[in-house]
């Protein structure tokens, strides 16, 4: 078999858990890190802090150097916290022959942009693609079954980098929807968000349904109204993401839901958390979007509120509860 060159820009748990599953499928993988100390501890750790006991395989190439981990790749998948993902990005030097995949979830706050839409500026006409889905890091590290979806414009394209990544646990469903499977991604965290805080109001599970149901339904509002197909968030791109996120131990945007809800301020919360949250990062730029195309977003809006207003958790679950009555479809 010949062997497949993939590099993963990004070494923190989601692109440590692809280099395994890219690894296991036998392909040649790099691994890029931000910075020489990580890349020379991972190197000699041979182990992600955040994916314990976990170890990262002989044969992949771990290193810091942008022009060595790129230049006779494939295959390239950026796995970069979406706020960091322009000065990363500003490093690289990409060739047209190259296949570019987003695995990373988040709006841009002041251009709105989509992480694909942020990667077509540096990619040099490469073709770009994106992979979301229900995909924790923790279980795919440990090959416990998964199925996400791959998203290209070019059909051809989304199939073979579905047989790249698909395997007899991680399964890979294709779509052309780019911007469903982006903004599924990238709004479930703000979701995520809320059903947490309601964990830490105390709430049951009536309420963790309401938030999941009706955070559904703004999702799809905003995505078809940039263009998405409304089919996208039913599936593994859009509910399915929004499950796992807001029903897992091992959500980051849920565990920062829970802190908010039982009263830590948003510095106290990201401290405790220690990894990057990303709903923090997108629910200003999803709120003010939504502003900006009338769509109606009462989740978002008090998650909003709730991080940069300083309205406590009791008073935005009023304010939900308080909206005048009406239709649900």
């Amino acid at each position: 078999m010949i062997k497949i060159k993939v590099t993963v820009i990004g070494s923190g748990s989601w692109g440590t858990a692809l280099s395994l599953l890219l690894n296991k499928n036998g392909h040649k993988v790099t691994l890029w890190s931000f910075s020489k100390d990580q890349a020379d501890e991972l190197n000699f750790n041979r182990e992600n802090i955040f994916l314990k006991k976990i170890k990262i395989h002989k044969d992949i190439f771990i290193t810091h150097d942008c022009d060595l981990a790129v230049n006779n790749s494939d295959f390239i998948v950026i796995s970069v916290p979406s706020n960091f993902i322009r000065e990363t990005l500003e490093r690289f030097k990409f060739k047209k022959n190259q296949i570019l995949i987003n695995s990373t979830k988040g709006i841009e706050d002041k251009t709105f942009f989509r992480m694909t839409q942020i990667i077509e500026e540096y990619s040099n006409d490469c073709e770009i693609g994106v992979l979301h889905g229900p995909t924790h890091a923790e279980e795919v590290a440990l090959e416990l079954p998964t199925a996400c979806v791959i998203a290209f414009k070019n059909f051809s394209i989304a199939k073979s980098v579905q047989n790249l990544f698909s395997n007899n646990f991680f399964r890979v469903y294709t779509s052309k929807d780019i911007v469903g499977i982006e903004l599924g991604g990238a709004l479930k965290n703000i979701i995520a968000l809320a059903s947490g805080i309601s964990d830490g109001l105390g709430f049951g599970d009536n309420a963790k349904a309401a938030i999941i149901s009706r955070g559904i339904a703004e999702i799809s509002r905003l995505g078809e109204k940039l263009g998405a197909l409304k089919e996208t968030f039913y599936g593994l791109g859009g509910i399915g993401d929004l499950i796992v996120t807001c029903i897992s131990k091992h959500s980051r945007n849920g565990r920062a839901g829970i802190l908010l809800g039982k009263g830590l301020s948003l510095k106290e919360t990201l401290d405790e958390v220690k990894m990057v949250v990303e709903g923090v990062n997108s629910t200003k730029a999803v709120k003010n979007l939504s502003d900006k195309l009338r769509v109606e977003m009462p989740i978002v809006n008090s998650v909003n509120d709730l991080l940069y207003k300083n309205k406590s958790a009791h008073d935005c679950v009023t304010s939900l509860f308080s909206r005048d009555l009406k239709n649900e479809f």
